[in-house]
């Protein structure tokens, strides 16, 4: 018996995997055996992983609040191919393109019954996913837990593409629907940092919306990213924004603020900016805050943060990315690069997403 197990162990397949080990540190990579689906379960191929400054956070940042134990292979933005299923498993072919829904919920839960599994009430807060306590796609291979987070992807979009969607596409896009209301054709939105999320925020308000689009940011390169996804006027971030976007808005203010930085500056330009009765949305993790008066932030402005987006919103951005309307700027590496990439990240030098495709060779 201990011969076969032996044998059994000499022949088991190992797969690369990006893993978080120790907190403050860099990932590392490392082998690990290849994911085996249990009943419910899918493997998929990943053909693409977009790297998120969230992981950055995991990595540098303090690991003390995180309720996650290591390790965990990161990368919750992936999709693939279908590769293996487990039993009871239906309505997915082999081979078939899919992009991986990312919040991974209870699935029984009120929220997670309607599909908006980023808000499960049993899993409170950061919850869990791929690339977020449990393994992700910075892998050869992911496996998912249950079929349903699996979303076949629209003719003439590649995994490559679509992965950076999961979640760059769909939390801005999440942000943007919930404020829908407040963009009319005389409306305005303001987008604060145009990086791998905030590029596609305005390409989602040029796509949904009939508003007047402003982006801020702090960097020429960004600001021309925002002109060439639709930005209607782009403003270099600073003490006089503000003040352009109200000459801009003839004094008004924006009616939606989305922040993608999360900064106590950015926080601070949302409300000197924001509209009476407007919407000021905080999607980046900056950790700054945002203080509150009578006075400030105007009359009825609503102030909520938001956290990724649902799963038919996400079947939505893929139509929207089929269509030619959304389409994230990506700069790929290959898995043994996967590093490198976000050192890039770190230091700024990344435009648009950054995206690890373990098939490419260095």
């Amino acid at each position: 018996m201990v011969g076969l197990a032996m044998l059994s162990f000499c022949y088991a397949l190992l797969m690369r995997s990006l893993q978080m080990t120790r907190w403050h540190e860099e990932a590392e990579l490392v082998e690990v055996e290849d994911p085996v689906p249990g009943p419910g379960q899918v493997v998929v191929k990943v053909g693409g992983a977009g790297a998120c400054h969230s992981d950055l956070h995991m990595m540098h940042g303090s690991g003390d609040n995180v309720p996650f134990s290591l390790p965990f292979t990161l990368g919750h933005e992936n999709a693939g191919w279908v590769h293996t299923v487990g039993s009871g498993v239906t309505g997915l072919e082999l081979g078939q393109p899919v992009a991986v829904y990312g919040a991974w919920g209870c699935g029984t839960c009120p929220r997670c019954s309607d599909g908006t599994e980023n808000y499960c009430e049993d899993m409170p807060g950061l919850g869990a996913g791929p690339g977020l306590g449990m393994d992700g796609g910075m892998a050869d291979y992911l496996l998912v837990p249950a079929a349903r987070h699996l979303l076949p992807l629209p003719e003439g979009l590649t995994p490559a593409q679509a992965a950076p969607l999961v979640d760059a596409g769909l939390t801005p896009y999440h942000a943007v629907h919930r404020s829908l209301a407040k963009l009319g054709a005389t409306s305005t939105a303001v987008v604060i940092g145009v990086g791998g999320l905030g590029h596609l925020a305005v390409q989602i308000l040029k796509a949904t919306s009939a508003a007047q689009v402003i982006a801020v940011d702090t960097r020429a390169q960004a600001l021309e990213l925002a002109r060439s996804s639709g930005a209607d006027l782009a403003i270099t971030a600073g003490d006089a924004a503000a003040g352009e976007i109200r000459a801009a808005t003839g004094g008004r203010g924006a009616d939606v603020v989305l922040d993608f930085v999360g900064l106590d500056s950015t926080l601070a330009l949302a409300a000197s900016c924001a509209r009476m009765l407007g919407d000021v949305t905080v999607v980046g993790v900056g950790g700054g805050t945002l203080p509150f008066s009578f006075l400030r932030p105007a009359y009825e402005v609503s102030v909520q943060s938001v956290y990724w987006g649902t799963r038919p919103e996400l079947a939505d951005v893929l139509a929207l990315a089929a269509r030619g309307l959304l389409r994230a700027e990506t700069t790929t590496y290959p898995l043994d690069q996967a590093l490198d990439a976000y050192r890039s990240l770190a230091d700024g030098k990344i435009v648009g997403r950054a995206v690890i495709v373990p098939a490419l060779v260095a």
